[in-house]
């Protein structure tokens, strides 16, 4: 090889090198955020306040201890087709602040999550929740984005899902974490357990 040729050859691997260094500065590292992986758990973000629908059908705990995925407790929704506000559905989001509908600043930063995963479970099997979400809040100080996944036709064991958020802008997300099904699909009810619940 010729001492230009040479040369030449350097002068190319080191741009390679320093646009590929460039590159991995650009690549943002999301470290996991929990939304709930026990009750009072110090890592837990956004606070289950957020109750929909016909609310007063709704049986809710965060301190289960009925077999969770794991550690030592996991959340318990019981839904009862009662109809009790005339709506036909229910529905609960995690929020922040808590009861924040938009109408408050909250909310936190997520960009750099690819995805929302977390596992859930059928008391008896066949209960179906229509939708997990996350953001969709609206008003003064809106969510920036959302995205959902369901229906979800459940079985007795624990199962993992994820709701994809790849190419969204998760600059500012206050509702964190949302479940709804309802009367059509549950006519019986459904009793249904949740767990691990983050961002990754």
């Amino acid at each position: 090889m010729g001492k230009k040729r040479f040369l030449g050859f350097v002068v190319f691997v080191a741009m390679l090198f320093a646009a590929m260094a460039i590159k991995a500065q650009d690549i943002e590292i999301f470290e996991p955020f929990n939304v709930y992986t026990d009750k009072n758990a110090r890592g837990n973000h956004y606070v289950p306040s957020g109750w929909m629908g016909d609310y007063s059908d709704v049986a809710f705990t965060d301190a289960c201890t009925d077999n969770p995925h794991t550690g030592n407790t996991c959340i318990k929704v019981a839904y009862r087709s009662n109809v009790s506000q005339g709506a036909r559905w229910a529905g609960m989001y995690w929020q922040n602040p808590p009861n924040n509908w938009g109408n408050r600043k909250g909310g936190y930063d997520l960009t750099g999550a690819k995805k929302l995963t977390f596992w859930i479970r059928g008391e008896e099997g066949g209960e179906r929740v229509e939708e997990i979400k996350i953001g969709g809040m609206s008003g003064t100080y809106p969510d920036s984005d959302s995205a959902s996944v369901g229906p979800i036709v459940l079985t007795k064991e624990w199962q993992q899902h994820e709701v994809n958020l790849k190419g969204l802008d998760l600059s500012y997300i206050s509702g964190g974490f949302c479940w709804a099904t309802n009367l059509d699909v549950n006519p019986d009810g459904a009793t249904f357990y949740i767990d691990d619940i983050r961002y990754e």
